[in-house]
């Protein structure tokens, strides 16, 4: 996708502090971090949305949760943490490239929005 954000990033077009990188995802420090730690984790593969995602993409789906919980150990959040992933314009998707916001750091509160 030649206009999305997370694409751009992930070929390093654009910058960003990034935490995790392997073949299949990245993780970087979101720009308007809503926790201490607000990290996104981005599939490599472009995808637009968790609505998107087909039977073929199980095994991703499931490497992009296994990294978000790494990535939640390695940066200390063993009092909890938060793992969302907004679908669509009307639930604050603004990016239309799947992701997961890994945020920690504070207590989470009960309902989130």
């Amino acid at each position: 996708m030649l206009d999305c954000l997370f694409c751009k990033i992930i070929q390093r077009s654009i910058s960003a502090k990034l935490v995790f990188e392997d073949n299949d995802a990245v993780a970087f420090e979101d720009i308007n971090p809503q926790a201490p730690t607000h990290v996104l984790v981005v599939p490599k593969k472009h995808v637009s949305s968790l609505a998107e995602t087909t039977d073929a993409d199980v095994v991703l789906l499931g490497r992009l949760q296994r990294t978000a919980a790494a990535l939640a150990a390695k940066l200390g959040l063993s009092s909890g943490f938060r793992v969302v992933a907004n679908n669509g314009r009307g639930a604050g998707q603004t990016v239309e490239h799947l992701h997961y916001h890994l945020l920690g750091g504070r207590e989470m509160k009960w309902p989130p929005g």
